[in-house]
């Protein structure tokens, strides 16, 4: 079975946390700009028995992140502002994937990182080479006019 990855991209995730545990989520992610104290609710979620995910916008540095990341199992770096889909992958924010990876190094930390929006067949190599090792594609894929084959091309561009 497939494990199902949630991108908590909403006011107050505290309060969604029991909620999509119960459902079944078995990653679970809140935003470091998040109206809620953070730590607490990286704690709930692995309280709850699910893996724990912490995201940064683009517009937010990597040091917003660093007194978590002992707190968490994967760093989503968003490469669109969050909003809706179909937004162009903005490419200076694997700067941020670069430092995390650089960090994650240097302290002897495993947390995978994460990179979601704009993701497509022609940017997954770049991901991969600045340090990501989960991609998130939304449009490149549900639009595509041949889902198996926009599949095919991702797994062939790195």
């Amino acid at each position: 079975m497939l494990p199902l990855d949630v991108h908590l991209m909403v006011e107050k995730p505290d309060f969604f946390v029991p909620p999509f545990a119960e459902a079944g989520a078995d990653w679970l992610t809140i935003h470091v700009e998040s109206d809620c104290d953070v730590p607490t609710t990286l704690r709930m979620i692995r309280a709850a028995g699910k893996r724990v995910g912490l995201s940064l916008n683009p517009a937010t540095p990597v040091s917003a992140l660093e007194p978590h990341l002992d707190l968490v199992e994967m760093v989503l770096v968003m490469t669109v502002n969050p909003g809706f889909g179909g937004q162009s992958f903005m490419e200076d924010v694997l700067e941020k994937v670069r430092a995390l990876a650089a960090l994650r190094e240097r302290h002897g930390l495993d947390f995978h990182i994460e990179v979601d929006g704009g993701v497509t067949a022609k940017t997954v190599g770049t991901c991969l080479r600045a340090g990501a090792n989960v991609l998130v594609a939304g449009t490149a894929l549900f639009r595509a006019p041949d889902m198996a084959k926009a599949i095919a091309a991702f797994r062939e561009a790195h």
